[in-house]
């Protein structure tokens, strides 16, 4: 069998930050792990936009799986998320002045997805690694939401695993004792995550 192809994204900085710790991560990560070629691809922080962008090159590249990773600042621990929910409800603008409120992200659409990677092994991987993993049940109703939920949506149904993953603060943007992880390691919780796919 051929190699696979595998979509990784990561965001811009937002909301006044220099750096977003989740495309510092991605773009960290091999070209390849264990079979899977990685395709990484960084996305404005920006509703309907950033879901477009991911959506399209997933198509471009064949991919066989998607992993999309967002940075969740006051998170102890790398956290593959299990639901994606039909809202988008921004506390703050997005990277081009957005603030949607109490608005589906698909009008008509699932209330929530579940999330398709295998989500409880990847904890497993990345805990096996060294690093801290939990899993999450909200991956709130930002542009993290709405891209997650945009993936699932379109391949439901196809056999293409796809979900979401927040990564904690880099050191740099940590503050007061907040938990965070330099991007070598979260790249390293990122390559586990890619390595549990193909395992039984």
């Amino acid at each position: 069998m051929g190699e696979k192809t595998v979509l990784l994204t990561g965001f811009e900085p937002f909301h006044g930050e220099e750096v977003n710790p989740s495309w510092e991560a991605v773009r960290a990560m091999p070209d390849e792990i264990g079979g899977w070629r990685v395709e990484k691809l960084l996305l404005p922080t920006e509703f309907d936009t950033a879901a477009a962008l991911a959506l399209r090159r997933a198509e471009e590249v064949s991919a066989c799986a998607v992993i999309s990773t967002g940075e969740a600042g006051g998170r102890a621990a790398v956290t593959p998320e299990v639901v994606a929910i039909n809202l988008q409800d921004a506390s703050i603008p997005d990277n081009a002045g957005k603030q949607p409120q109490d608005r589906p992200v698909v009008p008509g659409g699932e209330t929530a997805y579940f999330s398709t990677l295998p989500v409880k092994r990847i904890v497993k991987a990345v805990r096996e690694a060294g690093l801290p993993c939990q899993l999450s049940y909200s991956a709130g109703t930002y542009v993290c939401n709405d891209v997650f939920y945009r993936l699932l949506r379109r391949f439901a149904g196809t056999g293409v695993p796809a979900g979401f993953i927040h990564v904690p603060f880099l050191p740099q943007q940590a503050k007061n004792g907040e938990f965070s992880l330099p991007a070598d390691q979260t790249a390293r919780a990122l390559e586990a995550a890619v390595r549990a796919l193909q395992e039984p």
